[in-house]
């Protein structure tokens, strides 16, 4: 019989004008195994239509323990996930158009 992985935590942390519908920040999420930030992003209905937007966009930082981080990169048992928008220009990238 194999062995079942143990659930993880992880935390995902929004920061500048990012926030959920419910103005939330800190969102703690279950993880069975090591995921990339995108898949962890399209896990989180709360996150997933305006935070996917701006990584579909190339407009969010991210860093892993407080390591540049791209979409990629994985994310194991214990991470702090940080988001915040940028537009290329300095700015929050959540300007009204």
């Amino acid at each position: 019989m194999a062995d079942q992985a143990k659930p993880g935590m992880v935390t995902i942390i929004l920061m500048g004008q990012l926030q959920t519908d419910d103005g939330e920040r800190d969102l703690a999420c279950e993880i069975s195994e090591p995921v990339s930030v995108q898949q962890l992003i399209r896990l989180q209905p709360r996150l997933r239509q305006h935070v996917g937007q701006l990584m579909k966009e190339k407009k969010l930082m991210v860093t892993i323990n407080k390591r540049i981080a791209s979409e990629d990169s994985l994310v194991h048992d214990g991470d702090a996930i940080k988001l915040v928008a940028h537009d290329g220009m300095g700015g929050t990238g959540l300007a009204p158009m």
